[in-house]
């Protein structure tokens, strides 16, 4: 139904910054709250960051918060993660997921994802 595309990924220095791009299909992609996701090798799917379809509500991740900034142009059906002070244990790889008109925290909660886009963070 829903296609997702990741874009913007690569290898950053720690401190650096990185902006990544989600690209979405469809033609109701603003009644779409869409999040940002994470995972590591060997751990669990984590939230990042979260907006409504609006732009108008947004969440993060403690881990993140105040580092991390999430935003939507709704003209371009993109939602973007902006990354400043990038830590290590950022490396990982992103993903964007929506799962319809409700924001979540729950990756079981989301339906589509896209492919990932791999971010690494070196010491």
């Amino acid at each position: 139904q829903v296609q997702l595309v990741e874009s913007g990924g690569g290898l950053v220095q720690a401190g650096g910054s990185l902006r990544l791009s989600c690209a979405a299909s469809g033609r109701s992609f603003s009644t779409y709250a869409m999040a940002w996701f994470r995972q590591a090798p060997g751990k669990e799917r984590e939230f990042v960051a979260g907006i409504s379809g609006s732009g108008g509500y947004t969440a993060y991740a403690d881990s993140v918060k105040g580092r991390f900034t999430i935003s939507r142009d709704n003209a371009k059906n993109t939602v973007y993660l902006r990354m400043n002070s990038l830590k290590p244990e950022d490396t990982a790889v992103y993903y964007c997921a929506t799962g319809g008109s409700t924001l979540y925290r729950g990756a079981k909660e989301y339906a589509y994802w896209g492919q990932g886009t791999q971010v690494t963070v070196s010491s």
